[in-house]
């Protein structure tokens, strides 16, 4: 397998970072937080075929690509096993406040620390519950990338005043990520830039 390579797509009304993993050498990829529609046309265009889709939480802003993705795709949706319902119930997944319920029903079921392949790549999930009940972040071992969706941002971590979020459990996840992970790891969350984990020990006020 030759080097993994990920990009970035900002998308939707609150500029949702919707990753892709992917094997330049087989040109399989793995879409993280399909924010928005036209993800399928625009990896097509660029050959790479959709192989696998995870959530790292059920928030409308990070599912509202999803329909049009698994179904042009025929990949599978994968979300941490205590997201399920947030992802089925458009109130839990704040989409009823926007007015536009949207709701996902994920294919595979997650648990903490489970470790799972996907087109060859190789990711761990880890449960870090606050921002939603069943939020999660991605890790690919081999590259040292944590996708950590809206647990930890560069300089901040996630609001916790949503249904299902608590302010005590997202500072234990954030705690557990920042004594888990080498400084050098690097982090790609849901909004704004990429850090690394000592970056966050150092500068990010939540994690001092």
């Amino acid at each position: 397998m030759a080097a993994l390579k990920v990009g970035k797509m900002v998308l939707g009304m609150v500029e949702t970072n919707c990753y892709f993993v992917y094997d330049p050498s087989t040109m399989e990829a793995v879409v993280i937080d399909p924010a928005k529609r036209g993800i399928f046309d625009k990896l097509s265009e660029n050959g790479l075929k959709v192989s696998g889709i995870l959530l790292t939480h059920g928030h409308f802003d990070h599912i509202m690509g999803t329909h049009e993705l698994t179904e042009r795709s025929g990949a599978k949706l994968y979300c941490l096993d205590l997201e399920d319902e947030v992802c089925r119930n458009a109130n839990l997944n704040a989409s009823e406040q926007i007015r536009r319920p949207y709701t996902v029903e994920p294919d595979v079921l997650l648990t903490d620390r489970e470790e799972f392949t996907i087109a060859g790549i190789n990711f761990t999930v880890y449960a870090t519950p606050g921002h939603t009940i069943g939020s999660c972040c991605y890790y690919i071992e081999s590259e040292k990338w944590l996708f950590t969706g809206d647990t930890l941002f560069c300089g901040s971590i996630g609001r916790s005043d949503l249904p299902t979020g608590s302010g005590q459990t997202i500072m234990e996840s954030v705690e557990m990520l920042v004594s888990t992970f080498d400084d050098d790891v690097k982090i790609y969350p849901g909004h704004g830039d990429t850090s690394t984990i000592g970056d966050e020990k150092k500068y990010n006020p939540f994690c001092s």
